[in-house]
């Protein structure tokens, strides 16, 4: 199982009205620790951002599954909640397992289709109890890091 890791960063950014204004934006990011989290999201947002940037956050978040979308217009991030349904035999009670998937969709109505589209291929009886939009602008899945890239060669 991939671990995923909500990061946050903050920085200083010219509006169009020249006047300067604090940005805290949201990324996921596929790694193996903290560390790399940080590392992999400092990595990523240096081309992005002139000046200065600090990682403000970084948390550890169960992803259950990742639907990404080829669509050109998917340009946001939904997170959903999916019940599992099971039969407990011995008590003859249903059981919901919970479990969050991330979803691209350009609406919340291409995020239904989406999720739709990816659990076709699940055997198991399951129910969506929630979509939500997120505030994530970018999802970086894992790759190696090479402690080259990382190095500053200021």
């Amino acid at each position: 199982m991939y671990s995923w890791f909500e990061c946050k960063i903050t920085y200083d950014r010219t509006g169009d009205d020249g006047l300067i204004k604090t940005v805290k934006e949201t990324y996921l990011v596929d790694a193996q620790s903290f560390t790399e989290a940080e590392a992999r999201i400092t990595l990523e947002m240096k081309p992005f951002i002139s000046g200065d940037f600090t990682v403000a956050n970084i948390r550890r978040i169960k992803v259950g599954e990742m639907f990404d979308s080829q669509d050109a217009n998917a340009d946001r991030w939904y997170r959903s909640k999916v019940n599992f349904i099971s039969l407990d035999e011995d008590k003859g009670v249903e059981k919901r397992i919970a479990s969050t998937m991330f979803i691209k969709a350009a609406d919340m109505e291409g995020a239904l289709r989406n999720l739709l589209e990816g659990m076709k291929t699940t055997l198991a009886d399951y129910e969506i109890a929630s979509i939500s939009e997120t505030s994530i602008l970018d999802v970086y899945e894992y790759a190696p890091i090479d402690e080259a890239d990382v190095r500053d060669d200021d």
